[in-house]
């Protein structure tokens, strides 16, 4: 029985295979990490590896914009199509290897990537709780409307106090019993509806803000003088 041949190349004549000791010394060489032992280069490669597995997590749009190479791309959607357990360990390994043939830039390219969805994943968690917040405190009390007018006001009055009203009335009694075994009241429609609204309004304040053009004292921090 033949025996499959074993990948590698030849160096001055002599062969040297794919993820040999020599192969990822003369690969150092090639980075410049000569003084690299071979546990910090398995260390990168590991890394490499996974970072290969943090792109099947990264947004279309995202992933676009990297222009990763063909082949590596390729490897990931099947990577994305493979239920298997080990053949999706297998066929993440040949991402890592992929991974590693990307030049430095690339690969802090696509660190950038992963970055910027983190970030905008935390940005929404944030604008959530905001909303969450001012929801309850127009609930709570008749002093929190004038405040959310005076910073949107482009909110629809009567339908915010609409809203605010049914929602009160809406919310049931302290159920002690259920509380002490972590059951929480369910919420009526006005309840949801009226974090619906205060969720819409804060983002269009927030785009709007974005929107405006910014003056040269502005971006100084200072406030633009009138006459």
């Amino acid at each position: 029985m033949s025996r499959k041949p074993q990948k590698g190349y030849f160096v001055k004549g002599h062969f040297v295979a794919e993820g040999s000791d020599l192969d990822l010394q003369l690969k150092a060489e090639l980075k410049g990490t000569t003084g690299a032992t071979k546990t910090d280069l398995k260390r990168e490669m590991e890394a490499l590896q996974a970072l290969g597995a943090d792109l099947l997590t990264l947004r279309a749009d995202l992933f676009a914009r990297l222009d990763l190479p063909e082949k590596l791309q390729d490897a990931l959607a099947e990577a994305k199509r493979i239920t298997n357990f080990e053949g999706k360990r297998r066929q993440m390994q040949f991402v890592g290897k992929l991974m590693r043939k990307l030049g430095d830039d690339e690969v802090a390219a696509v660190q950038a990537a992963l970055d910027e969805q983190k970030s905008g994943s935390a940005q929404e968690k944030l604008a959530l709780h905001q909303a969450e917040h001012w929801r309850d405190r127009l609930i709570a009390g008749d002093e929190a409307l004038p405040l959310w007018m005076q910073q949107y006001p482009d909110t629809d009055t009567q339908q915010i106090r609409a809203l605010i009203r049914q929602a009160r009335k809406d919310a049931p009694p302290a159920d002690k019993a259920a509380v002490s075994h972590g059951v929480a009241p369910r919420k009526g429609r006005a309840y949801r509806e009226l974090f619906q609204l205060v969720r819409e309004q804060m983002g269009a304040a927030l785009a709007d803000n974005e929107a405006l053009p910014h003056t040269d004292d502005e971006e100084d921090g200072h406030a633009p003088q009138h006459p």
